[in-house]
């Protein structure tokens, strides 16, 4: 089996510009086809995985065997010169594309991709409600006051939720975006975020849980402080509290916070993973297979995690297609957690983008037992958007 041609997908969706999901379609001369995802479908990068994409599939790929995944995902890391170094735009490419083969492989051999990984070990996967900041509805919203917050809690729990994660600091009470959050908060910030999350305690009850989300803005001063709300309300964990630029940041809050820690999206393979396991700053990982080289690396990732006690939350926050690579990771792992599904993905026009149309119910979810991933493109949406053909080696 040969692979003859690579499309590449850089999708546009009116509804939310800032929205692009990036797939990659590979095509068989036998008629076999995969798909996958590069893990940049928000804010800046996803042009540049596209391009890297398609840089790859011009050098590599047609004419290859698709099954021989550990030989290309070598190839892609060093013949590409720039894998050695590391990097999103890079690492995007190359997990897009090791998706899209092991999707081939499964379909080829009549088995679903958690069977390749080492089988069924997790069936039912319990779902977190994500992203509650931006409200838990088919519309996009910004949530400012403390009651809202407590309203999209209530909407995520009538779903059959029993966890939600929120990112309380990421808007301030007249609803502008903060990005620098490095400085010791006020007394009034500090109030405005307790409220927040006094709002979402109270709406889901004393039971169920809550994450707190930090998207590495802080710093480790500020991090410290937000730590003390993450324990007076019982957080299940506290993600992202600090950037990943310097590794010893997160093992300082890990010191100093009474609440696990986890961290990991923007973290590329085993030697990404590796100081943050070793000082055992980490207790939940949460590799995006779109980002840390596909099931090839993440699979690799995850039970190198497992050598430490850490568990896994693949991070999920892009098309269909990252959503269901996540479940059959997550499927066959002994170290999964918990199952992200962030507010996009319940949005119509991401759940557009796709034939299938993964949803929790009742708060789980799980991968489908149909060979592969189990999901296709829908071409009458895909296809409005720029679309890139490879069909021959440079």
């Amino acid at each position: 089996m040969k692979i003859t041609h690579v499309e590449i997908f850089d999708i546009e969706c009116p509804q939310r510009p800032v929205w692009n999901p990036v797939f990659v379609r590979i095509h068989t001369d036998e008629g076999a086809t995969g798909v996958g995802e590069a893990g940049l479908a928000y804010d800046l990068g996803h042009s540049a995985a596209a391009h890297m994409i398609q840089e790859i599939a011009e050098n590599m790929l047609i004419g290859f065997d698709p099954f021989q995944t550990e030989n290309l995902w070598n190839r892609m890391l060093r013949e590409s010169f720039w894998g050695l170094g590391g990097g999103p735009v890079i690492y995007a490419a190359m997990s897009a594309i090791d998706t899209a083969l092991w999707d081939i492989k499964g379909k080829v051999l009549g088995v679903p991709v958690y069977q390749l990984l080492g089988g069924k070990v997790n069936d039912q996967l319990r779902a977190y409600a994500s992203q509650l900041q931006f409200d838990w509805d088919i519309e996009f919203s910004r949530l400012t006051n403390p009651d809202d917050y407590g309203k999209a809690a209530e909407k995520a729990m009538a779903e059959g939720y029993d966890c939600v994660k929120v990112d309380p600091i990421m808007y301030d009470a007249q609803g502008e975006t903060h990005f620098q959050r490095t400085k010791l908060f006020s007394n009034t910030d500090m109030r405005l975020f307790r409220e927040r999350m006094r709002a979402i305690r109270e709406a889901i009850g004393p039971d169920n849980d809550i994450i707190f989300e930090c998207h590495s803005l802080p710093g480790v001063s500020t991090a410290v402080q937000l730590g003390e709300i993450a324990e007076e309300f019982r957080c299940f964990y506290f993600e992202e509290p600090v950037n990943y630029l310097n590794s010893e940041l997160h093992k300082k809050v890990a010191d100093k916070v009474k609440v696990p820690i986890a961290a990991g999206e923007r973290l590329y393979n085993r030697h990404g993973v590796r100081p943050y396991l070793q000082d055992q700053s980490v207790d939940v990982l949460q590799p995006d297979i779109g980002l840390c080289g596909g099931f090839t690396e993440a699979k690799k990732v995850c039970d190198y995690a497992d050598m430490y006690d850490v568990q896994i939350q693949a991070h999920v926050c892009g098309g269909p297609v990252a959503t269901m690579a996540a479940l059959h990771l997550e499927t066959a792992i002994p170290n999964f957690l918990i199952h992200e599904h962030h507010t996009y993905a319940i949005k119509p026009w991401n759940r557009e983008l796709c034939l299938q149309d993964p949803q929790p119910n009742n708060g789980m979810i799980q991968a489908p037992d149909t060979p592969g991933l189990g999901i296709e493109l829908n071409d009458e949406i895909v296809m409005r958007s720029p679309r890139v053909v490879v069909n021959s080696l440079k």
